[in-house]
């Protein structure tokens, strides 16, 4: 990046910083990230899959893509994004990219029929965090210019991206422990009421849970509601 043009990357770098401080969710992070590097490189597309465990789960994309974000996976060595991740070296391909003996097609994105493709890992104290995609619907040629500075940002805004995923895990965490101890309070109440055993009065949520099409926090939640309410309204008025 040319000196004259180091102020959004400051600016960028100001703000990622601030998110990070603030603990802003994983999914702001990235889509800063993604933002940024969209007009870095001029691209069609731009994919963030994130390292969690062994595998690549697409966290961040510049093109929407519901049925896809957060649920799309690959393993390490897996695709060119898994190759990357393996290698933690970059691979352009300025055309006919899904001709590419590593490429993998998913048919969740249509970017994959994309000519010219980018893919730059993003590494952390020495361990790889995530990828990054570029694709261009036309053939081209990156630079080693873009390559230098795709490679830079995802250099400073590893450790960004792994805090953000920790915190992220974090508060996954403390859900499930807040859900478990609701479940468990549910779970109880049936059992003193119904007289039954622990594992039929966890049957009992479960199937209310589906027939309702609800979680199982969502109807344990009701069924400790209604019993405050029961309980108040059995109360003597004064």
């Amino acid at each position: 990046m040319d000196q004259l043009n180091l102020n959004p990357a400051l600016d960028f770098l100001h703000d990622l910083g601030t998110r990070i401080a603030a603990a802003d969710p994983l999914h702001e992070v990235l889509d800063e990230i993604v933002e940024f590097v969209a007009d870095l490189v001029s691209c069609d597309s731009c994919f963030i899959f994130v390292l969690e465990g062994d595998e690549l789960v697409l966290r961040a994309s510049k093109n929407p893509h519901p049925e896809a974000l957060d649920r799309l996976k690959m393993q390490i060595g897996q695709g060119i994004t898994g190759w990357v991740a393996e290698h933690r070296e970059p691979v352009v391909l300025p055309e006919k990219a899904s001709r590419d003996p590593r490429f993998k097609i998913f048919s969740e994105l249509p970017e994959d029929a994309y000519e010219a493709m980018l893919s730059v890992p993003i590494v952390s104290r020495g361990r790889v965090v995530s990828v990054i995609n570029v694709q261009n619907r036309e053939a081209r040629v990156f630079t080693s210019r873009e390559v230098k500075s795709v490679s830079t940002i995802g250099h400073l805004v590893g450790a960004a991206i792994e805090m953000a995923r920790l915190e992220n895990e974090v508060t996954q965490l403390s859900d499930k422990l807040a859900t478990r101890k609701i479940v468990e309070r549910a779970k109880g109440l049936i059992q003193r009421e119904l007289s039954i055993t622990e594992e039929e009065a966890y049957s009992t949520i479960q199937k209310q849970a589906r027939q309702r099409r609800k979680s199982m926090k969502e109807v344990s939640e009701a069924i400790l509601l209604a019993h405050e309410l029961k309980k108040g309204s059995s109360r003597p008025v004064s």
